[in-house]
């Protein structure tokens, strides 16, 4: 409704805006602040003594609540190497992995890898979550508790800015998705090239399948 109020007043110039519309604006925009505030504060604290003993760093859902990022396995951990090092090479070398990012509806999530531009690194917390989604976001769902909220996760990136969400499922399969839906091929130049050895053997009957 909010979204909605505010692109009436953005496309219909010539009915005059008031001095009320301003000030209705300028409170969703304190409000969406003050939550993300909040949800930057309670990251922080739960978070706070993981190099001192925590083994599992927490992501936060929209709602604020505290949600386990275990670990990676072993050979999720070297798909994620694998794709970030092809990400580096093929569009530059400022990608990262595992850094939590702030979404405008699916509260704190932590990317198995990002990238952005150099300029959009500067000025950035490196103790704090990104304050918004970097353009690319890649997820991989092998060896995952819950592949079941890649939708979701999609969804929140790709609203929260993202020009790009990656995934990769189980079995090896590669989506790209943009603000438009599934793309047939990655907007930004990239192919993944994954060894299937690390990767589950049957294949299901479609792509898709993998990632409802």
């Amino acid at each position: 409704m909010c979204g909605a109020h505010i692109r009436q007043i953005v496309k219909s110039p010539g009915k005059g805006i008031r001095l009320r519309d301003f000030h209705y604006r300028r409170l969703i925009v304190v409000s969406t602040l003050l939550e993300r505030d909040g949800l930057v504060a309670k990251w922080r604290r739960i978070n706070f003594n993981m190099e001192s003993g925590l083994r599992e760093i927490c992501e936060l859902n929209g709602r604020g609540e505290a949600v386990p990022h275990p670990h990676p396995s072993a050979r999720r951990q070297i798909v994620l190497t694998d794709a970030y090092c092809q990400i580096t090479e093929q569009i530059g070398h400022v990608a990262a992995m595992a850094v939590a990012v702030t979404t405008p509806s699916f509260g704190i999530r932590i990317p198995d890898v990002v990238w952005m531009p150099p300029d959009s690194w500067e000025g950035i917390d490196r103790d704090t979550p990104v304050p918004f989604v970097p353009a690319l976001c890649v997820e991989v769902l092998l060896d995952r508790d819950t592949p079941h909220d890649i939708d979701l996760r999609v969804g929140a990136y790709l609203e929260g800015g993202a020009r790009e969400v990656v995934v990769v499922g189980q079995y090896g399969q590669v989506q790209f998705w943009g603000a438009s839906g599934l793309l047939r091929a990655s907007t930004l130049g990239i192919t993944l090239s994954l060894d299937r050895m690390y990767f589950d053997e049957l294949a299901p009957s479609s792509v898709q399948d993998v990632c409802r």
